[in-house]
């Protein structure tokens, strides 16, 4: 399984946004500075993140993006879920869909189930806030360490 540069961003972009949420709506343009994406593909992924209601928007002067709730509502498999879709390694594990007829008699369908049970554990318990607390101690170790 590989995540993709959407659900990568859209981390990012969450983050970013919990960051600066003291300063109220964020413009999707400083957003793309900070981070060094595109701002059009930021508004393809925000739109995602807004139609699922986990950021708000404002259109206007002084408008831009906030996030809808406080940073240690979302966890990362949320994000990733919305963004990726499904994250089992097989088809087989997809819960709409099971195409698969040897999936009563497969010897290896234990191996993809724990795959999958461990991706699941590490995205689900893993929030927002604790990735917000991790950029800030990550920033301030580079500052500290920043020599003139």
């Amino acid at each position: 399984m590989k995540i993709s540069t959407k659900g990568r961003y859209a981390l990012r972009l969450m983050i970013d946004l919990a960051l600066h949420s003291e300063s109220g709506y964020v413009p999707i343009k400083a957003i793309a500075e900070r981070q060094d994406i595109s701002d059009k593909y930021l508004e393809q992924i925000i739109s995602v993140l807004s139609r699922a209601g986990y950021v708000r928007s404002v259109r206007g002067a002084g408008g831009g993006y906030k996030l809808a709730d406080t940073p240690d509502k979302y966890t990362v498999g949320m994000i990733l879920r919305l963004t990726e879709g499904s994250l089992a390694p097989v088809v087989c594990l997809e819960p709409e869909i099971n195409p698969c007829e040897r999936k009563d008699k497969c010897p290896t369908l234990f191996v993809w189930q724990r795959i999958y049970d461990a991706v699941n554990d590490v995205v689900d318990n893993i929030t927002l806030a604790e990735l917000v607390e991790k950029s800030k101690a990550a920033s301030e170790s580079a500052a500290d360490n920043y020599v003139i």
